[in-house]
């Protein structure tokens, strides 16, 4: 890590995505959505709580007519994986019927948020539904859906940062970090 100072770099066991790399990979991200959805002014729609740190950065790199959603949904509550049940604790506050929707995840694991997600807005008349993840683990699927744009691949180690969080906290490193174990055991 460099100069900064952090309470939590002792918990990383190491660093998968520096913070350069997400930053540049995130601009790029930006630039394919501004090329894809030129005059439709999509709606991004930020899953609580992870997405927040990603969102922000990717609405920038994006610089098209649109605006911003978010809805909170919950199928980890504390523990380390899924429980494979979504329950949605903040629903959408505006009518979707007809915009062309960019999902905005922090990761893409064992797709049930996502697999629930796309079926619900489907279902409240959304035109269209993009679905972009800061990174896919795909070695955790249990459900058949993937990302339509995916900015890194990631292991099946257990990662925070950048908004992706274990009980809460960590959520404001500026990287991708793999926790130690010793951290989460026993959960």
């Amino acid at each position: 890590m460099d100069t900064m100072r952090s309470e939590m770099e002792k918990d990383i066991l190491k660093i998968l995505v520096t913070e350069e790399q997400l930053k540049t990979r995130v601009a790029e991200m930006g630039e394919e959505l501004y090329e894809k959805f030129q005059g439709k002014k999509p709606l991004f729609l930020g899953v609580l709580k992870g997405s927040f740190v990603f969102m922000t950065d990717l609405v920038r790199a994006c610089q098209l007519k649109s605006d911003v959603e978010f809805i909170a949904v919950s199928s980890y509550g504390n523990a380390t994986a899924s429980s494979g049940r979504v329950k949605i604790n903040h629903d959408l506050q505006q009518d979707i019927t007809g915009r062309h929707l960019i999902i905005v995840e922090d990761i893409l694991d064992s797709g049930n948020t996502l697999a629930f997600l796309k079926q619900y807005f489907l279902t409240k008349g959304a035109a269209s539904i993009t679905i972009v993840t800061l990174l896919d683990k795909p070695a955790r699927r249990t459900k058949a859906i993937t990302a339509d744009l995916s900015g890194f691949t990631v292991p099946d180690e257990f990662v925070v940062g950048y908004g992706l969080d274990y009980a809460q906290m960590y959520r404001n490193i500026p990287y991708i970090g793999v926790l130690k174990p010793e951290v989460y055991a026993g959960t």
